[in-house]
Formats: C-alpha cells, sequence, structure tokens
C-alpha cells in the first residue's frame, strides 16, 4: 500500500520529468512507487509499477544496499548499478536525488532516481524494442545508437565486400591452375603441388603419358575431334586416380599424373595400365571412330636420396620415350639403365 504524502506534488512536474527524463521513477517516504516515466514502464511491460516497493522491482548490485528507503537516501548523488528483476535482468545505473522538504515537486521524505542503461544500451534496445521516442531528445543515446547502426553497416558491407574479392581471387586462382579446354590442372598448378611435396618431404609417383596417334586424329578428322578426344581422355584419367591424385595436361596431348603417398612400383604400373586399356577404346565423334593409345612413364620419389622436380620429370620423360620405342601403348618404370638405351625419339 502507498503511504501519504505531506504535499501533493504538481501533476505537471511529472509531466515535465516525463520528457527530459523518460527513465526516472518517483518513490515515496517509504520507497514505495508512486510515478515512473514511460520508457520505465515500457520496460516493465505488463507489471504496473505504481504502488509497488522499489526493491521488488529493482535489485541495487553496487553499493551494496538493502532496499530501506533510509539507506537509499544516504546514498544521495552517489551511481547507482542496479538490475532489473525479472526474466530478462537487464543492468541499468542510476543517481538518486532527495525531495526537498516542504516542496511541490515530490512526495515528502521521497526520492527521484533517473535511470540508464549504460553499455548496455544496444541489448536493451533489441530486447524492448526501443525507439528514439523513449529516450530524451537529448540523450547521447540517440547518437550512439545510429553511431552503432552505422558501423554495423559499414561491417556488413566490407564483410560482403571482402567476401566477394575473396571468391573473386579464389575464382582467379583456379583458372589460372585450371586448363581451360579440360578443366584439369595445368603445369602452373603442377609445379606448385611438386613444390609442396618436394618440400614437405611426403613420397609420391609420378607418372607421364602421351598419347599415340593423336596428330593423326587432328590431321584427318580436325580440331574439333582432337579437342572431343581430349576432354574425353581427361575424363578417363580422373576416374582411373582417387580424389586426391592430380592429373595436369601439360601440352598438346601430353597428361602429367602426380598420386602421393604412392610407393609401391607395381601398384603405379597397373593403374598406367588400366589407364592405357581404356585409352585404347574407340572413342566415337560425329559419327567416325576416334582410336588412340597412350604411352607412359614413372619415376617414384622414394628411389632417389633427394628427389628433385626437374630430375623426377625427366627421368619420367626418359622412361615414356622408352615405352614409345617398345612400341606405344604401354607403361614404363625409370631405371639408369634406361639411360644407356639412347635419346628420346619423336613423338606422334
Amino acid at each position: 500500500m502507498v503511504s501519504g504524502t505531506d504535499h501533493t506534488p504538481d501533476p505537471n512536474v511529472y509531466a515535465m520529468m516525463d520528457v527530459l527524463c523518460p527513465m526516472h521513477v518517483v518513490l515515496d517516504a517509504s520507497g514505495h512507487i508512486v510515478h515512473a516515466g514511460p520508457t520505465l514502464r515500457k520496460l516493465l511491460k505488463d507489471a504496473s509499477p505504481i504502488g509497488a516497493r522499489f526493491n521488488e522491482l529493482f535489485e541495487v548490485k553496487r553499493p551494496h544496499i538493502d532496499g530501506t528507503m533510509a539507506l537509499m537516501l544516504a546514498r544521495a548523488g552517489t551511481k547507482l548499478h542496479l538490475q532489473l528483476r525479472g526474466p530478462q535482468r537487464t543492468d541499468l545505473i542510476g543517481v538518486l536525488v532527495a525531495f526537498p522538504p516542504g516542496g511541490t515537486l515530490g512526495p515528502a521524505g521521497g526520492a527521484m532516481i533517473n535511470l540508464s542503461f549504460g553499455i548496455s544500451v544496444v541489448d536493451a534496445v533489441r530486447d524492448f524494442a526501443l525507439t528514439s521516442s523513449d529516450f530524451a531528445a537529448t540523450d547521447l543515446t540517440i547518437e550512439l545508437l545510429y553511431l552503432v547502426e552505422a558501423k554495423t553497416a559499414a561491417m556488413d558491407a566490407s564483410r560482403t565486400l571482402n567476401l566477394r574479392l575473396q571468391g573473386a581471387m579464389i575464382a582467379a586462382e583456379e583458372k589460372a591452375y585450371t586448363d581451360t579446354l579440360t578443366g584439369l590442372k595445368n603445369r602452373r598448378a603442377l609445379d606448385y603441388v611438386l613444390g609442396r611435396l618436394l618440400e614437405g618431404e611426403h613420397d609420391f609417383a609420378l607418372i607421364q603419358l602421351d598419347l599415340d596417334f593423336f596428330k593423326a586424329v587432328n590431321d584427318t578428322m580436325g580440331h574439333a575431334a582432337g579437342d572431343h578426344v581430349l576432354n574425353d581422355v581427361a575424363r578417363i584419367l580422373v576416374e582411373e586416380t582417387r580424389a586426391d591424385d592430380i592429373v595436369a595436361r601439360v601440352g598438346g596431348d601430353e597428361f602429367v599424373l602426380v598420386l602421393p603417398r604412392l610407393t609401391d612400383a607395381h601398384r603405379v604400373h597397373d593403374i598406367a595400365s588400366r589407364m592405357i586399356e581404356r585409352l585404347e577404346r574407340p572413342i566415337p565423334f560425329a559419327g567416325q571412330m576416334c582410336r588412340i593409345s597412350g604411352s607412359a612413364g614413372s619415376a617414384l620419389s622414394c628411389d632417389y636420396a633427394q628427389p628433385s622436380r626437374s630430375q623426377m620429370m625427366e627421368d619420367a620423360d626418359i622412361a615414356l620415350y622408352a615405352a614409345k620405342r617398345a612400341g606405344r601403348g604401354r607403361h614404363v618404370r625409370y631405371t639408369p639403365a634406361l639411360r644407356q638405351d639412347g635419346g628420346p625419339e619423336g613423338r606422334s
């Protein structure tokens, strides 16, 4: 029950307070709420503050006060740290001013407490759906909210731009490492992969593969048929390798495969032979059959004390030419003895 007052405050005073400090609360001498500003009433939602004791709706966190009016009046002019009781437990700051005795500003022996959100204002605006009309026109909170909104919008725009730039950079890098005709990796990508493997001292197998009789397809059936064959070859090589293997087109009909962690010569031979067997199957194009084959040479990084990119590429190339000299359509693994068999022959 609200205690009586010695004087009746002028209603116009409360109306002025509602405009100048819409988050104030007026207490009588017993600590009961006799008036609350419009924004504070909005925070309390359906709970009417009039008639309730102040410490029933608010908890004074610092300085510690047990809620008696005498102790609160003793802290007049001191910054109070409070928390709204209820589900959301919103943090507030406030200052208490005692009403002068015998006046018409407020209940005798009572006080007014002006409240603010402090640094929790952004959360409060979201939680209670506050707008600029819920703050005094001179309150810097409005400018702060505009700055927060502008900063958020700027950060969102910057994040969007960065994502676009990152996507464009990734696309550009992907394009720079991709063969435009077949979609395989290109020589630049191959050099990068080999560099990373060698730098990390990871073992791998390297296979060089050339198409046999490809020039005849281009000469007799045209470049459209040749492009069709190259795309079909790319598909076959990808299908016959693992997801983390690298298949690169490094020349017109020249391909290089990098097989990480593969050091078993027999497995390498089986993979190369299986690819060559599939390449020998006729490829249909415009009602005709394109007939090619493939020759392959391989080198294993585990066969070298200190493997290098140039050495392995050269040795795989020597093995490739050995396969061509032996009749094409086959795979040969590099051994030092191949260097005694003479230089490479022309490709076709």
